[in-house]
């Protein structure tokens, strides 16, 4: 099988982090999202949405959608686990996965997409609205400060997908708009700092 990837972009990151956790070795096709790479003719043929990352197996099946591909690579290599060890962990971390997804990950995509200048070439913008997206994301770090109280991760006191996709928004968003994730939000500040030692983290930018 092999990846079809975007280094730059924060899903395709989290496929990548996934593959490091778990100790695999999948081949990657670079696929230059701000290049219009995946939007080619060809591409599309591999992935009709024009979407990255899109994971191709063997025998020609191609699976796309971060959170799917892992669901796929976990069911291959199940240990170490990432997505939960029975019902109840999964359910628990499917949840917070999807609160970042939905709550975090769309308002900074929003804000990202409709303020920043090199955006303007792929898509029609709204400045208004990508800057109240960002009071919108701002207003959610507090809250994930607050979800991080005493913990050292954010779901089922272990490393999962949830922080995976934390992480990966987080690093990314704060670097290309205008994202300050405040002094006084110590809990993520020390969370970030902690997963940024991570092997899988750092392998993912270097692979």
């Amino acid at each position: 099988m092999k990846l079809y990837d975007d280094k730059g972009a924060p899903n395709p990151r989290r496929v990548r982090v996934f593959i490091e956790e778990k100790g695999m070795d999948v081949p990657k096709t670079p696929v230059s999202i701000m290049e219009g790479g995946h939007k080619t003719p060809e591409y599309r043929k591999i992935a009709p949405n024009a979407r990255v990352p899109a994971l191709e197996l063997d025998d020609g099946t191609v699976i796309l959608e971060s959170m799917s591909i892992c669901r796929y690579l976990e069911g291959v290599q199940p240990e170490p686990n990432l997505l939960g060890n029975d019902a109840k962990e999964q359910g628990l971390i499917d949840a917070m996965s999807r609160r970042m997804e939905f709550e975090l990950m769309g308002a900074m995509a929003s804000a990202f997409r409709h303020t920043n200048e090199a955006m303007a070439a792929l898509e029609k913008q709204f400045r208004e609205f990508g800057e109240s997206q960002r009071e919108v994301a701002n207003r959610r770090l507090k809250v994930l400060d607050k979800d991080l109280e005493g913990k050292e991760f954010l779901v089922c006191d272990r490393f999962t997908v949830a922080d995976i996709t934390a992480y990966c928004i987080l690093d990314f968003f704060p670097r290309v708009t205008q994202f300050e994730i405040g002094e006084d939000l110590t809990n993520l500040h020390h969370w970030k700092a902690a997963l940024k030692q991570r092997p899988s983290i750092q392998n993912s930018i270097k692979r």
